[in-house]
């Protein structure tokens, strides 16, 4: 048998291609679905981890999942609610409202306006500089600070959603004031302001110089009306210029994450909704989570019912290659013959070659494997929500 594996081990190694084309195939059809179901694992322990820690969600009724998808992973706003939600819902003191607008991008990454308790919330604290202060301030998650290459002390400009809507949002001089430690969450790829300087950015709120300096054409602004303009950045020399029109409660923000006293309070407060005069409902994140990962789970189970018949044509395609390989050493098995060795002698030998094979697809299948379980958290988190 020595002598069957050392011959079988020459062979392989006369056709290296051939051999590592056929470990290759072997090791992918035996890697893919432990691979798979490893993404799928890790994609529900961190999607589950994030809805968790998030106890209740209050927004603009229609889909839930968009709701959570927006105030817990920044994607698109479906609807708006406004902020008088967050005042309604710690005037009823069974939770501490944290309004979140997560409606604008800037450089391709979420622009959410939050308020300082947010921070404490998701345990994030600045890695670098401080957290925003004042009105203009935006501190970068970990992951955004390294795509946009900026520190403390820059300038990030914010870009208009339509430059042909000259009524619409302004572009805005960010003050980059901090930079937030890495948290593995979705908080990396953010940009996070206030959520009054967000609001400036909607075109709410603006500051005016008034003056022999106001419409000059090096100004900030254009003039807007006399000899009013407008800032494209805050200044300390014109922050107290800045104001609102309109009733702040009327403002609008993508959601409310609701914290509760108690499991009491939190009874409570979802009996108060749906509330069809305001349009809002509450929704509770991990329940809506696990139904969306039941779903993920579905096209899990329908990728394994693909995969099985797909494993079994490469399994047919492989024996396929064994038996022309037979027809193309047909010389070599009648030399075999007429040198005294029995019939039994090749089927040893051939067996040599698939278990050497074997061997070979099921080391490197095992490491595919481990290379997807050491890279499984990092790939989910880029690219399951993005």
């Amino acid at each position: 048998m020595q002598h069957d594996f050392y011959l079988a081990w020459r062979y392989l190694r006369q056709n290296k291609i051939r051999s590592l084309i056929l470990a290759a195939c072997l090791a992918m059809i035996t890697a893919l679905p432990q691979a798979l179901h490893r993404l799928l694992d890790e994609a529900e322990r961190w999607m589950s981890a994030r809805a968790e820690a998030t106890p209740l969600l209050v927004g603009a009724q229609g889909s839930a999942a968009d709701l959570v998808l927006n105030a817990l992973y920044f994607t698109d706003a479906p609807a708006f609610i406004s902020m008088g939600e967050a005042d309604r819902i710690a005037a009823t003191g069974w939770a501490d409202p944290l309004p979140v607008y997560a409606r604008f991008r800037v450089r391709g990454l979420p622009l959410v306006g939050v308020t300082t308790d947010y921070f404490e919330f998701r345990g994030l604290a600045p890695a670098e500089g401080v957290l925003p202060a004042l009105l203009g301030d935006c501190v970068l998650g970990a992951e955004a600070a390294e795509r946009l290459k900026l520190a403390p002390g820059d300038v990030l400009p914010t870009t208009p959603e339509n430059v042909f809507d000259l009524a619409g949002a302004h572009p805005l001089k960010l003050k980059v004031v901090g930079i937030l430690a890495k948290s593995h969450a979705p908080d990396d790829r953010a940009v996070f302001v206030d959520l009054q300087t967000a609001w400036v950015i909607e075109g709410l709120g603006h500051g005016h110089e008034t003056g022999p300096g106001a419409g000059r054409a090096d100004a900030a602004f254009a003039p807007l009306s006399g000899d009013a303009a407008a800032y494209t950045e805050i200044t300390p020399d014109h922050l107290a210029s800045f104001h609102f029109h309109g009733d702040p409660a009327d403002f609008p923000i993508s959601a409310v994450i609701a914290v509760p006293r108690d499991v009491r309070s939190a009874a409570l407060l979802r009996g108060r909704y749906p509330d069809s005069e305001a349009k809002t409902q509450i929704v509770r994140p991990l329940d809506v989570t696990r139904s969306l990962l039941q779903n993920i789970f579905r096209i899990g189970a329908l990728f394994d019912a693909i995969l099985l018949p797909l494993g079994a044509a490469a399994l047919l395609m492989v024996a396929l290659v064994f038996a022309l390989s037979l027809r193309l050493r047909q010389r070599e098995i009648e030399t075999i013959h007429l040198i005294g060795c029995s019939p039994l002698t090749v089927v040893r030998l051939m067996a040599a070659e698939i278990a050497l094979i074997a061997l070979g697809a099921g080391t490197l299948g095992l490491v595919l494997v481990q290379a997807v379980r050491a890279g499984a958290a990092e790939f989910v988190r880029h690219f399951v929500i993005a």
